[in-house]
């Protein structure tokens, strides 16, 4: 891979950039000034052999839909079990179901599970799980 070397328009902007940052932010000029040729040299090199991803975006979406159900499934089951801890405490049992936990108020209504999940509650011991439906 060859590495070509900037035009004199790019070094005239980094050159500024630098300035400015130092009369702004107190940066010393060479800790910039490697930090730039540090991102430069990423951005040039690259991921070696490697070719760019095609599908990047749609990858970055896919793990963000899967990382917001991860994150909604565990927020989710949390509250189902602190719901659940607190009428073992005052009722004296276990809940049969998920159901009386609604029916006693102790939850305005069950979540609704990520796609392609249930709830499964676990009455002997008390602990509430998302599986796969």
């Amino acid at each position: 891979m060859k590495i070509v070397p900037p035009k004199t328009s790019l070094r005239k902007l980094i050159r500024r950039l630098t300035e400015w940052a130092g009369q702004v932010y107190g940066f010393r000029m060479k800790t910039l000034f490697g930090a730039l040729v540090l991102v430069t040299t990423f951005i040039v090199v690259g991921c070696g052999d490697k070719a760019p991803s095609v599908t990047a975006p749609v990858d970055y979406i896919a793990a963000s839909v899967k990382a917001e159900q991860s994150a909604v499934k565990t927020i989710d089951v949390t509250s189902l079990n602190k719901a659940v801890e607190l009428f073992n405490t005052q009722e004296g049992r276990l809940p049969k179901s998920l159901d009386e936990l609604v029916t006693m108020k102790y939850v305005r209504k069950l979540p609704d599970a990520p796609v392609g999940m249930k709830l499964s509650y676990d009455a002997t011991a008390g602990k509430v799980s998302v599986v796969k439906q």
